[in-house]
């Protein structure tokens, strides 16, 4: 493997594995296999058994419901984190859909190989997915509270600081049809919201492309909920620094 592939793999790029000690988290290398994921591309589904664990290092990934009507986002993971929360805690088969939503790079693990590795490592990834499973309940927490009482705007410029955080980038692809589908609104409200924040100088919106011009700017557009959820990842995680 080149050096520069080594650095784009490296466990490290992921805040629960970085958080990890060096023997601890090398003990768990071997039972990862690097992984590309496209734009779509489903990890786990309803009512079916998960099968492995993810552990992203680039890209967003989305925990949505199934309503009567559209799906819903619940939440989103990123570098943060890990896909497969209910594989840690032991609960039986989801009730939420996973799937990539802007393309990145992740390291899977065997389900069964994952539960092999909580029960032999004696508290420390165990340590370490608690203090995240904390943060995921308060950006659940937040979701919920959020998607009721704030406008679509402050919602999307939440989301839109949440993933260029997640992609350590001020560019990133994203679909209209997408953006609503987590938005849970039309495609109309997603292009007029977009084209609002365009004209305040916050981004730039092109062919399926989002650029970030002015992040300061864009978090006063966001609601409160964008730093409270940043904080509580920072508090999980508070010795992580981003590799390059």
């Amino acid at each position: 493997m080149t050096g520069s592939a080594a650095g784009r793999h490296d466990p490290r790029r992921n805040r629960v594995l970085a958080a990890l000690s060096d023997k601890d988290r090398d003990q768990l290398v071997d039972d990862f296999t690097v992984v590309e994921m496209p734009v779509g591309e489903v990890l786990y589904q309803p009512g079916e058994p998960i099968r492995a664990v993810y552990f992203p290092l680039l890209g967003v990934f989305s925990i949505v419901t199934d309503l009567d009507g559209p799906s819903v986002e619940v939440a989103t993971v990123g570098d943060e984190g890990m896909v497969g929360l209910p594989v840690f805690l032991g609960a039986g088969m989801p009730t939420e859909r996973a799937l990539c939503q802007v393309e990145g790079l992740a390291l899977r693990m065997d389900a069964d190989v994952f539960r092999h590795e909580i029960a032999i490592m004696d508290g420390p990834l165990q340590a370490v997915l608690q203090r995240y499973t904390q943060s995921m309940f308060t950006q659940l927490a937040r979701n919920a509270a959020c998607n009721r009482s704030h406008h679509t705007r402050q919602r999307c410029a939440r989301w839109l600081l949440m993933t260029a955080d997640r992609m350590h980038s001020d560019q990133f692809p994203l679909t209209q049809e997408f953006l609503a589908q987590m938005l849970a609104v039309r495609r109309s409200s997603v292009s007029e919201v977009a084209g609002a924040l365009a004209e305040d100088g916050c981004i730039r919106y092109s062919r399926g492309n989002i650029m970030v011009l002015d992040r300061d700017r864009l978090e006063t557009n966001a609601c409160s909920c964008y730093r409270v959820i940043r904080d509580a990842t920072d508090a999980a995680f508070p010795q992580h620094s981003s590799s390059a």
